[in-house]
C-alpha cells in the first residue's frame, strides 16, 4: 500500500473539517445576537433561584422584562427590597418599595387535635392521599401531612410536624410552589407585618368543626365583636382578617376560644423548639 493512499484522504478530511470550521466561524459573526447590557447587569444582582414566582421564566426572562421597562425592580420576591434595590441601581431608576410576604399553612389540626377517617398507607403524597375520599382527615379542609409542599420547597422553609406542615417565616421568599402543590389549598400568602393569623380554613358549621378538630374556627364571631380596628369579617362560617386594617393588638388571639386564631410569631418560635427539640 503507497503511502499516499493514506495521506490523500486524511488530508481531505483535514481540508472539510478546516472548510466546516471555517463556515461556522462566519456564521456564528453573522447570526449573532448582541446581548443586552442592561439584561447581564440585572442578571448579575438577581439571585439566580428560577423559581418562577415572579410571574417570569427564570431569572434571565425577569432580567429581560426589567430591561424592557415590563416589570417593577420589586418584581424578585427571592431577593426582597435588597435586590430591589440593586436592580434599580442597574438600571439607574427609584427603587420600588418592596412588600414582603410569607406563606402561611391555614391549620393547626395535627395528630392531637383532629380526627381522621382512616389509617392512610398509601404514597406519601398529599394529591395522591387526597384521591382517597379527600383524605384520612374527618375535616375536609385539613393538612395532610404527606410532605407535597416540603418536597418543593427550594428554600428549606418548611417542616412537617406531628402529621401538618410548619412554615418558617424568616426562610420563605413567597416563591408560591407550596401554595400551587397543596391540593386542599390551605396554604395562603399573607404580608410578613401581620402577626395575628385566622390557621383555618373551613367553611363547616362550628358544630361539625367542633366534632372533628378542637382547635378549627368555630364561626362564633367573638373576634369579629372585639376587634378595636373593625379588621374581621365572617365569611362561609369562618372569620377573615383585613391585613390592610390589622394593628397586630392581639385581642382577637387573646379572646379566641378554640384557639385558631395565633400570634404566628410566637408559633414560629414554638414550631422552631419542637423541631430543635
Amino acid at each position: 500500500m503507497e503511502i499516499t493512499n493514506i495521506i490523500q484522504p486524511i488530508l481531505i478530511l483535514g481540508g472539510i473539517g478546516l472548510l466546516f470550521g471555517a463556515l461556522l466561524s462566519i456564521a456564528s459573526k453573522i447570526f449573532a445576537v448582541e446581548i443586552d447590557q442592561n439584561v447581564e447587569r440585572i442578571l448579575n444582582v438577581l439571585p439566580g433561584a428560577n423559581c418562577g414566582a415572579c410571574g417570569y421564566p427564570g431569572c434571565e426572562g425577569l432580567a429581560k422584562a426589567l430591561a424592557e421597562g415590563k416589570a417593577e425592580s420589586n418584581a424578585c420576591v427571592v431577593g426582597g427590597q435588597k435586590v430591589a434595590n440593586d436592580v434599580a441601581k442597574a438600571l439607574g431608576i427609584t427603587a420600588s418599595e418592596f412588600e414582603k410576604n410569607v406563606a402561611v399553612v391555614l391549620c393547626q389540626g395535627d395528630c392531637d387535635k383532629a380526627k381522621d377517617k382512616y389509617v392512610y398507607q398509601g404514597i406519601e403524597d398529599c394529591k395522591a392521599q387526597n384521591i382517597l375520599a379527600d383524605g384520612k382527615k374527618e375535616c375536609p379542609y385539613g393538612c395532610l401531612g404527606c410532605g407535597s409542599c416540603y418536597d418543593v420547597c427550594a428554600f428549606d422553609a418548611i417542616a412537617i410536624i406531628n402529621g401538618i406542615a410548619i412554615i418558617d417565616r424568616e426562610k420563605c421568599t413567597a416563591c408560591k410552589k407550596c401554595i400551587e402543590v397543596c391540593p386542599k389549598h390551605i396554604i395562603e400568602l399573607v404580608p410578613y407585618e401581620s402577626h395575628a393569623v385566622v390557621k383555618c380554613k373551613s367553611e363547616d358549621p362550628g358544630k361539625a368543626v367542633r366534632g372533628y378538630c378542637s382547635i378549627g374556627c368555630i364561626g362564633c364571631k367573638i373576634c369579629v365583636k372585639n376587634c378595636p380596628e373593625d379588621a374581621f369579617s365572617f365569611e362561609n362560617n369562618l372569620a377573615k382578617i383585613n391585613y390592610e386594617k390589622c394593628t397586630n393588638c392581639m385581642t382577637c388571639v387573646e379572646k379566641c376560644p378554640t384557639k385558631s386564631i395565633v400570634d404566628v410569631t410566637y408559633d414560629l418560635i414554638k414550631e422552631e423548639n419542637k423541631i430543635a427539640g
